[in-house]
């Protein structure tokens, strides 16, 4: 009887240790998820400024054209809406590279795509 006691409590606390494992292993991907959409919410942020600091330079206007402002033509619209497009690619990958970085430094694994390492 004392043995089939110890066997219950043996797999009570085995299942509890699983359980608490899980509880961690869920909360730390939450937790990397929501880091990761606060990175993109900042990179998005600091695209749109760095766009309008460069938009400034622009012969013309200060101001960024809306696409349904009826003054603008459509050669400004579509340059400043490839500007636009450029700069927030442009960002977005520097802090997706470097947040890739980093989790390679913290864990040793790669986080994207493996393969064949480039010259670049």
């Amino acid at each position: 009887m004392e043995r089939a006691a110890r066997a219950e409590r043996a797999l009570a606390a085995s299942g509890a240790f699983i359980a608490g494992y899980l509880v961690f292993q869920v909360t730390e991907e939450a937790m990397n998820k929501l880091t990761y959409k606060a990175m993109g919410i900042a990179a998005s942020l600091l695209a749109g400024q760095i766009f309008k600091k460069v938009w400034k330079f622009t012969p013309g206007s200060d101001e960024v054209p809306e696409a349904t402002d009826e003054r603008r033509g459509w050669g400004e619209i579509l340059v400043a809406a490839a500007l636009q497009g450029l700069i927030f690619a442009l960002i977005k990958a520097v802090f997706e590279r470097a947040a890739a970085e980093g989790v390679r430094e913290v864990t040793g694994d790669w986080p994207g795509e493996e393969g064949e390492p480039s010259a670049g």
